[in-house]
């Protein structure tokens, strides 16, 4: 393993338990059934890497970056990380009864800042976000758009070792989007480490130096975004236009591929990362 590692995932599986609904009678309790999210999942991420991940809904990407930051414990597995990840997702929600300052200082006590390290950003995010004087109004009066800028600009004001990014760029207009790939730009410059979930291949491959693709809770491509983002669309076409085989045909080439990494710990880098769940 690598000593520039900041998170280190290994065969990592995680289930849940869903109630079975089908045919419920309300006079008996039914049996819940077991969903596999992540199925084995193993990666390593180095300082300075900006790692895309790709996959349909329920693939298990959002779930990798919850346990990754901490949200949740895995069914199984380990993972490890360097310092306290910080996840930013659109569908995190700030207090919506709240102005959008008291949003602002409330977010940046949670990152740990003291109340006078938070006034002395309340500016900076101010700016950042676009949202002018609706700052001074609650948060339910905002547009997703509105809130997701404000999100971004809050949970990026501290720099951070590990950066998680659930599609929050695909949220908001072109002109802060670019904005929001400047700073993620400049943060890696300070050797930090992105993972990047987002339906949009091409917002990966400006951003990401390597990508992962995540099928049915399984890591089946983690290589080059350019030949990974150019199979994933592939594949997403021919399933489209539901050519099941040709689809299924680039999901086995992928497979065939790709190599699970063997992630063996010496003592000393056991000692280096913190176990996080």
């Amino acid at each position: 393993m690598s000593e520039e590692a900041t998170v280190v995932v290994r065969r990592v599986f995680k289930n849940y338990e869903v109630p079975n609904l089908k045919g419920r009678n309300p006079f008996r309790k039914d049996r819940s059934s077991t969903v596999s999210a992540l199925k084995g999942v193993s990666l390593v991420a180095n300082r300075g890497d900006s790692i895309g991940v790709l996959g349909r809904n329920g693939s298990g990407k959002s779930t990798l970056l919850r346990l990754i930051a901490g949200g949740e414990s895995s069914s199984s597995g380990d993972i490890f990380v360097t310092s306290n990840p910080t996840l930013l997702s659109v569908s995190a929600a700030l207090q919506p009864s709240l102005t959008g300052v008291e949003n602002i200082h409330l977010g940046l006590l949670a990152q740990g800042l003291s109340p006078s390290e938070a006034r002395g950003l309340e500016n900076e995010i101010i700016r950042f976000s676009g949202i002018g004087d609706a700052v001074h109004r609650p948060m339910n009066t905002y547009s997703s758009g509105m809130g997701a800028r404000l999100k971004f600009a809050i949970s990026t004001s501290v720099r951070r070792e590990i950066l998680l990014v659930d599609e929050a760029l695909s949220t908001g207009d072109a002109a802060f989007g670019e904005k929001a790939r400047k700073r993620m730009f400049s943060f890696l410059d300070d050797a930090g480490t992105i993972f990047l979930v987002s339906h949009q291949a091409s917002t990966i491959q400006k951003i990401c130096n390597r990508v992962i693709w995540l099928h049915e809770g399984e890591i089946i491509a983690d290589g080059d975004p350019i030949f990974v983002s150019k199979m994933y669309r592939s594949w997403s076409s021919w399933l489209s236009q539901e050519e099941d085989e040709k689809a299924e045909a680039i999901i086995a080439k992928m497979r065939s591929k790709y190599v699970t990494p063997h992630i063996v710990f010496t003592s000393e880098a056991e000692e280096v990362l913190n176990f996080s769940s």
